[in-house]
């Protein structure tokens, strides 16, 4: 059953149906990548389109030293100039790559198999939230002048709003007349209490003040 379909010559028949699963697997894939995920066009079609192009350079290589070393020639002289990729959308890369190389090696039902299992996992822990962060958890950049003492000026405050807050970074700006402090705290609620911003505002002279959520923790 998990046997490959290829013997030793590549049909019409075997062609059709391993291309045919690799663009449905593909098309999985892509809405896969979509799922409570932030995306781009370009990006799932990509997705889409791995699986039957590295089904076809498999095949084409078929156990040919000679064409394999030339096809791994020619791709290296591949440049992709594009935007750093989050983990999710590399992982998504290596499963369209890994489907690919399996029906490119006629394994059209393990392949299957494999992107089954991979989807119902990737679902199940999106679903559960696992790997989340907190989700009051915000980043908090106050500035104050340079004639105001941070240590301890907003305490109050904190308590009142916060259930812990840590003090990351302290950095002068604007030729050193104004400080700028970084926070990590975690509110009571999921929304920002528009009092706390206002009680920091009276405190820090009406200067800048940034809050949002943690850079690091994008949903899965």
């Amino acid at each position: 059953m998990l046997e490959s379909i290829i013997g030793t010559q590549i049909t019409l028949s075997v062609f059709a149906v391993c291309i045919a699963v690799s663009i449905v697997l593909g098309l999985g894939t892509a809405f896969l990548c979509m799922f409570k995920n932030r995306y781009t066009q370009s990006f799932v079609i990509t997705l889409a389109i791995i699986p039957p192009v590295v089904q076809v350079v498999i095949m084409l290589v078929n156990g040919n030293i000679g064409a394999g070393v030339a096809v791994a020639g020619a791709f290296s002289l591949v440049r992709f100039r594009s935007a750093p990729g989050t983990a999710r959308e590399i992982g998504m890369i290596f499963l369209a790559m890994a489907i690919g190389l399996a029906t490119g090696m006629g394994y059209v039902v393990l392949a299957v198999l494999f992107f089954l299992v991979m989807a119902v996992l990737v679902l199940c822990l999106s679903a559960l939230g696992f790997g989340r962060g907190n989700e009051q958890e915000r980043d908090l950049k106050i500035t104050i002048p340079e004639n105001l003492d941070y240590e301890g000026l907003f305490d109050d405050l904190f308590q009142q709003y916060t259930s812990s807050v840590r003090l990351e970074r302290v950095k002068t700006t604007n030729m050193g007349t104004l400080y700028e402090l970084t926070y990590r705290v975690v509110l009571y609620s999921e929304q920002v209490p528009k009092e706390f911003l206002d009680l920091i505002r009276c405190r820090n002279g009406n200067l800048s003040i940034i809050c949002g959520r943690v850079a690091s923790q994008e949903a899965l």
